[in-house]
């Protein structure tokens, strides 16, 4: 199930790359290369307790998906 914080990276008609939440109307950032929206949707969700991260590519094929963990998890150890 998706949460709200989830975000999709992908190709715009420009050739520019967005960063954008799976359940909003415009895009968070807008980048010049897709490693450049990637790191910003990656570090916009560990800023909001992780979440899903959904790449496509140039010809709109989902190309990877990516769990970010929480980035202020309170807790050290794993489990």
């Amino acid at each position: 199930m998706s949460k709200p914080q989830d975000r999709t990276i992908s190709q715009r008609p420009d050739g520019t790359w967005e960063n954008k939440r799976n359940d909003a109307g415009r895009a968070s950032s807008v980048h010049k290369t897709q490693a450049e929206a990637q790191e910003a949707a990656r570090e916009m969700l560990r800023n909001q307790g992780g979440g899903e991260m959904t790449t496509k590519g140039r010809d709109g094929q989902f190309r990877a998906k990516d769990t970010i963990s929480p980035g202020n998890d309170p807790r050290g150890t794993k489990g």
